[in-house]
């Protein structure tokens, strides 16, 4: 059984910038012979989310929401903690992204140790799905010790 990523967002699959989907699917690219795969998938509104979400903590896959409250970390704290967190959920792993209005107040209540952060900045929620993807990479490169990351 392979290890799989989902990243959980709202928005449309079409809305974003050509060059953000082009980016995004030269990782996905070199991700394809790993073991390690990853998947988008698209709601319409913060209730199909939370639906989601709910759905797979049910299936106890681990889940992270990704919030400006969030803990930061370094791309090798990063990789330490995906790794884990698909240990402890089962091979499973959901990341969660807010829409233009962030995430839901009824998802991160309680939540606050399932949160990260990609930094203190604002992007959009298109722009963070690439940020984290290229983090999955990374700490896929730093798990295998390549020269990637430097």
């Amino acid at each position: 059984m392979g290890l799989e990523v989902k990243i959980r967002m709202v928005g449309r699959k079409n809305g974003g910038e050509k060059w953000l989907e082009s980016a995004y699917s030269t990782y996905d690219t070199r991700l394809k012979p790993t073991n390690l795969g990853v998947t988008t998938q698209y709601h319409k509104n913060d209730i199909e989310l939370i639906r989601a979400v709910e759905a797979d903590e049910g299936k106890n896959h681990k889940v992270v929401l990704l919030d400006p409250l969030g803990q930061m970390s370094t791309s090798e704290v990063f990789s330490d903690n995906m790794y884990r967190w698909l240990e402890e959920g089962g091979s499973r792993l959901t990341f969660v992204i807010g829409g233009a209005e962030g995430l839901p107040e009824s998802l991160k209540e309680g939540r606050k140790k399932g949160m990260m952060s990609l930094g203190m900045m604002t992007f959009t929620h298109q722009f963070a799905r690439l940020l984290l993807m290229e983090q999955v990479y990374r700490a896929s490169e730093i798990r295998k010790g390549s020269g990637y990351h430097k």
